[in-house]
């Protein structure tokens, strides 16, 4: 077995070694979400945090880690009577991103239970983290149907598997950790709201300590047994304190002057729900508990504060996490109650010590999305890159869009957009199953099975069912597309007013995008060239991070747009074969510079429509004379044309119809 690094020979992290320490004294905050740049040591410290858990006392024999002094009645393996107690090391279960809907709420022995009728029944991942961690990496990469089932467990405390009328269900609470990288992708506002905490790291810039972190990581390297032995004593005494801190966690009071200062910050961060408020109480306990103290003061509720609120003050995925400092302070001065201490303990030092303002050596470097950040000149501005250039315009308020979908049946990843051939959604047939059997069709199985009774000596009540006679079931779902966004960013778009709502428009279908679990990409054109300014990702706040830093001027080279836009699209499918895409011009459909440039824009275009892509044309001309080029320019596409107008919910409900109809 692996020899795990040290938790305390984790160089800085203060916010993230103190979230996982709260967590380990006081289960019920509900685990932490940690998000930051790559290479910081998120997972290297969720993964040290289990060998400082105390040992799990279990009924012996039972693989669903029921507790001797009060097991669970439902349990799959019970009833558990007179039953021996054991004691085991705490679990922690890493749920692998690719993982199957079987793998972790456990399998079905389908041809038993239909010949015999009973519940041969194969445990998953969640069974295992039951009274344990469960620790996603990359937890923004989950696929909806796992998110699901993980919201259902983590709200009911059990998984329930329900396959064709066999029903099981156990018991599984667990402390859920997750890691991710901001630039791929936000969460699912509901599983958001399910991590108790959240703590942002990055790199420290301080070269000191980033030489500690390499001479400390190359001496695990070359010998972790005896680096992990260097630690011990640092080890045993974290232990020992997490023990000391649940111990007297139940003798900590939380008065009413906490109590107040809880609901009125809750209150004026305007979070929703009352869930923000019992995880801080819940949190400023641990932390009175993890400092040796019995009474909750002022220090411990401000730094709940920043550690259970960041990630549900977001209003929507282009928020940036994090709370006003300035703010929180003033709600907690002016209703600090008579309990507050004036002159706090701060409790003994040690691993993120308890309660209190982070040291601001330690903050997060930035908002971990580089990759969105434009260069910048000497004065701090974006560097110009054509003549005539003027500054970004503002976006316009976003608006509600209805959905743009690609015509036909595909069979991409799970989303929410076009129909797709899934693993999840409503039952359309039945078909012989190719490898393992994954959603049984019963009434294809039993007209399979039951011409054969008689010649299999069938002579009881059961049905003789054969690995032959199983069908797979079939199904119908939505799925996630490619959605290239290529806008025109030429001079012709330049006026400030025309340009702020275009960008509203751009912002709006991201958002929707991002509901629909799309990936998107960026192409720009002005001047004399195109650029990919955002490959396609799954981050699409970074796509609006890029749209909002977009600046406007020089000429209108539409055919390099689209001759750009349809090299990103033959590289994706090279990626990502079965991801359909959606294109979407943004364009008045002007074109100029070069020997006939709107004929070169047709041909461009005609590329899209002999691949079959779809399309939709945004038409941003606006006065009183009206060319019709973009209306022109989407027949060449073999896709439909929009304006501004009737890009709202309320105005293109034909919209949709009307891309399938000339796809058709």
């Amino acid at each position: 077995m692996t020899t795990p690094f040290p938790f305390t020979a984790v160089v800085g992290q203060d916010d993230l070694r103190l979230a996982l320490l709260l967590n380990a004294v006081s289960p019920a905050v509900g685990g932490v979400l940690v998000r930051g740049e790559k290479g910081t040591a998120k997972s290297t410290a969720v993964r040290a945090l289990s060998a400082l858990l105390p040992a799990v006392p279990v009924v012996a024999g039972c693989r669903f880690s029921c507790d001797p002094a009060a097991p669970d009645p439902g349990c799959p393996d019970g009833p558990h009577e007179d039953t021996a107690g054991a004691s085991r090391p705490a679990r922690m279960v890493e749920l692998p991103v690719g993982a199957s809907e079987d793998r972790l709420v456990g399998a079905l022995d389908i041809e038993r239970a239909l010949a015999e009728g009973v519940k041969a029944f194969e445990p998953g991942l969640l069974a295992d983290a039951h009274r344990g961690i469960l620790y996603v990496d990359e937890v923004n990469l989950l696929h909806d149907h796992l998110v699901d089932l993980l919201l259902d467990a983590a709200a009911m405390g059990a998984s329930y598997v329900e396959r064709e009328g066999v029903s099981v269900r156990h018991a599984s609470k667990f402390l859920l950790v997750g890691t991710m990288n901001p630039e791929e992708g936000e969460l699912r506002p509901q599983l958001l709201d399910r991590f108790g905490l959240t703590v942002e790291v990055a790199a420290s810039r301080e070269p000191d300590q980033r030489v500690e972190v390499v001479r400390r990581r190359l001496a695990y390297d070359d010998d972790p047994a005896g680096f992990a032995a260097r630690w011990a004593d640092e080890e045993a005494a974290v232990r020992q304190r997490i023990v000391a801190a649940r111990e007297l966690l139940p003798s900590v009071r939380l008065g009413d002057g906490a109590l107040r200062q809880i609901a009125a910050t809750c209150a004026a961060f305007e979070v929703d729900g009352m869930r923000a408020d019992i995880v801080m109480a819940r949190t400023a306990t641990a932390l009175a508990a993890w400092a040796g103290r019995t009474d909750v003061l002022a220090e411990d509720v401000r730094q709940a504060a920043l550690l259970a609120l960041p990630h549900r003050r977001r209003r929507n995925p282009f928020d940036a996490p994090g709370l006003d400092e300035d703010k929180l302070d003033e709600t907690l001065e002016e209703f600090g109650g008579p309990d507050d201490d004036p002159d706090p303990d701060p409790g003994p030092d040690g691993p993120g010590g308890g309660g209190g303002r982070p040291d601001p050596d330690d903050a997060p470097q930035g908002d971990g999305d580089t990759a969105a950040r434009p260069e910048a000149g000497e004065n701090g501005q974006p560097q110009p890159s054509g003549a005539g250039e003027q500054s970004p315009a503002r976006a316009s308020e976003p608006f509600r869009t209805k959905v743009l979908s690609v015509p036909g049946i595909g069979e991409g990843a799970a989303g929410r957009r076009s129909r797709a051939r899934t693993e999840h959604g409503r039952t359309t047939g039945a078909r012989r199953p190719r490898g393992a059997l994954t959603k049984l069709h019963l009434a294809a199985t039993v007209r399979a099975a039951a011409p054969h009774q008689r010649a299999r000596g069938r002579s009881g009540p059961g049905l003789v069912v054969r690995r032959d006679d199983l069908r797979q079931a079939t199904r119908e779902g939505r799925e996630g597309n490619l959605v290239l966004f290529v806008v025109d960013a030429s001079g012709s778009m330049a006026a400030r007013q025309r340009m702020g709502a275009v960008k509203g428009a751009v912002l709006s279908l991201l958002l929707d995008a991002y509901q629909r679990r799309d990936k998107v990409g960026l192409v720009t054109f002005r001047g004399s060239a195109a650029e990919v300014a955002l490959p396609p990702t799954s981050s699409v706040d970074a796509a609006a991070a890029r749209l909002e830093t977009l600046p406007t001027g020089g000429r209108t080279p539409l055919a390099a747009g689209l001759l750009r836009a349809h090299e990103v699209l033959r590289v994706e499918r090279l990626r990502d074969p079965v991801r359909r895409p959606l294109v979407v011009l943004v364009t008045d459909g002007r074109a100029t510079g070069g020997p006939e440039p709107v004929a070169l824009a047709g041909r461009a275009a005609r590329l899209f429509a002999a691949d079959g892509v779809a399309s939709v044309v945004v038409d941003c001309e606006s006065g009183p004379v009206r060319l019709g080029l973009a209306g022109q320019l989407a027949g060449e596409l073999g896709g439909t044309a929009v304006t501004l107008d009737e890009l709202r919910a309320d105005s293109i409900a034909g919209l949709v119809k009307d891309v399938q109809r000339r796809a058709a």
